[in-house]
């Protein structure tokens, strides 16, 4: 399905074709689905770029299958996928360097039971050493670089692409990777200029919304069963969804 929004004095540059994808959160049934309409859509269009705009991951049954996917795009497609702040949490986990509970706990288990992985099977924060080294040992090396490889924005004309947002009042080229991937009030509540239409998901909506000086793409996926993408043209903006 898909929408037309009215046309805007924000550009993506002449003959490209941008499509930017919500939260996916392990709903590989869904993006399938709607890249099925993404390939009816841009048939015989000679440029399109996908851009994927992070928490591909956690509380949908099938992470493993979405990564499996995502890597796929970028090879065939030159897909660009983003970092969001659930791709940040397990690799913390995974680190050591944030906890893994709090992980397990944003929907982390899923993303284990999708590599065969019982959560519960390790008796909490006494045995999260093992439960590490059980992922380690499950994730194909490709899953893990495609992880710690994530972008944190992109850009294609008048358009800025990240997971949450930017700090309002600080250039594009300057905004820290936290807030690219973690930020919510500050830059929702903004009216501001932020110098490029800022394309972003995190903050789930019932439609996607589309502002001045922002478009959240993030229709809440794994529990409404609606992942959306927005088709950037020119100064058009259109919007198909499962």
């Amino acid at each position: 399905m898909g929408s037309d929004a009215a046309p805007s004095p924000h550009r993506i540059p002449e003959g490209l074709r941008v499509y930017a994808f919500g939260d996916i959160h392990g709903r590989l049934d869904l993006l399938d689905k709607l890249l099925a309409a993404v390939e009816r859509d841009s048939r015989g269009h000679a440029e399109t770029r996908f851009v994927f705009l992070g928490d591909h991951i956690d509380r949908g049954p099938d992470s493993r299958g979405v990564i499996e996917r995502l890597i796929q795009l970028k090879a065939e497609r030159g897909a660009i996928c983003l970092a969001g702040n659930h791709e940040a949490l397990m690799l913390a986990g995974l680190d050591g360097t944030g906890p893994l509970e709090r992980w397990l706990a944003n929907g982390g288990d899923a993303v284990l039971a999708s590599y065969g992985i019982k959560a519960r099977a390790y008796g909490g924060s006494d045995d999260e050493a093992g439960l590490r080294r059980a992922l380690e040992a499950a994730l194909p090396a490709e899953h893990m670089e495609f992880l710690r490889t994530l972008g944190t924005s992109a850009s294609f004309g008048d358009y800025f692409f990240c997971h949450a947002g930017v700090r309002p009042g600080v250039a594009l080229d300057r905004q820290t990777e936290h807030d690219l991937i973690w930020i919510r009030r500050a830059f929702l509540d903004s009216t501001a200029d932020f110098g490029k239409r800022v394309v972003h998901g995190h903050t789930p909506v019932a439609r996607v919304d589309i502002r001045a000086n922002r478009i959240d793409v993030d229709t809440g996926a794994f529990k409404t069963g609606r992942l959306s993408c927005v088709a950037l043209e020119g100064a058009r903006v259109r919007v198909l969804h499962t």
